[in-house]
């Protein structure tokens, strides 16, 4: 079986996501500390406002080139949209990128021999973190929508970060709810992503339980009527 040539569609598209992941995670973070400024301070507050409008605009471009980079890269055309789905609703719902904590993952792993954290503990951290960045970006969004509806519950952004707890651990107290069509939109997703992200963890968690559980069990020492060798009475 011969080598794919390092020149190749998959080949090229692999070391440009190696490249440029880890830069595209920071600019991820950098357009949800400019949509939190444009959400949390008034409008009239300069020069704040017209600074993070520039940083969302100028990080939302460095996706649009890096989404076209790897549609030309890939070498699918047009079904780069269809097979990769999730980068285009990212794209398009820039709030999403924290779904691609695993991508991010993958490019880093794949410049070192071996992991540093156990699989384990590797699920649970990215779950949580991708938990953390998701229930941030959900709070800002839900608290644009509805803190001006009229009837609404959430009227702070504390209220939007206490519904982002309940929805993401399925408690939900029913205290604080969206009214609006949008905001029940994000609910929607955020439902959908936390019972994914704390399944991975819970059962991330129980599996190593298990497994220590059984390492424990197996370095015991044997009673002497179950050593090798014991005559049974």
């Amino acid at each position: 079986m011969s080598d794919r040539p390092a020149s190749d569609p998959p080949a090229r598209l692999t070391r440009w996501e190696q490249r440029t992941e880890v830069p595209l995670f920071a600019a991820g973070l950098l357009f949800l500390a400019g949509y939190a400024v444009r959400v949390l301070t008034p409008h009239d507050d300069e020069p704040w406002n017209d600074l993070a409008l520039i940083l969302v605009w100028s990080t939302w471009l460095l996706f649009l080139v890096d989404y076209v980079a790897r549609l030309r890269l890939s070498g699918l055309g047009a079904r780069f949209v269809r097979v990769h789905w999730l980068d285009t609703l990212v794209l398009l719902l820039p709030l999403l990128r924290p779904l691609r904590m695993v991508k991010v993952y993958t490019a880093v792993q794949q410049r070192r021999d071996r992991p540093r954290l156990s699989l384990y503990a590797r699920v649970m951290s990215y779950a949580s973190l991708t938990a953390a960045l998701l229930g941030f970006a959900a709070s800002l969004a839900v608290y644009h929508l509805e803190h001006t509806a009229p009837d609404a519950s959430i009227r702070t952004f504390g209220d939007a970060v206490w519904w982002a707890c309940a929805t993401l651990t399925t408690v939900g107290y029913g205290d604080a709810t969206p009214v609006t069509f949008w905001g029940r939109t994000v609910a929607t997703g955020l439902m959908a992503g936390g019972l994914a992200l704390l399944g991975a963890v819970t059962g991330s968690f129980s599996s190593w339980l298990i497994q220590v559980f059984t390492r424990e069990d197996e370095k015991r020492p044997r009673s002497a009527g179950s050593a090798p060798g014991a005559v049974p009475a």
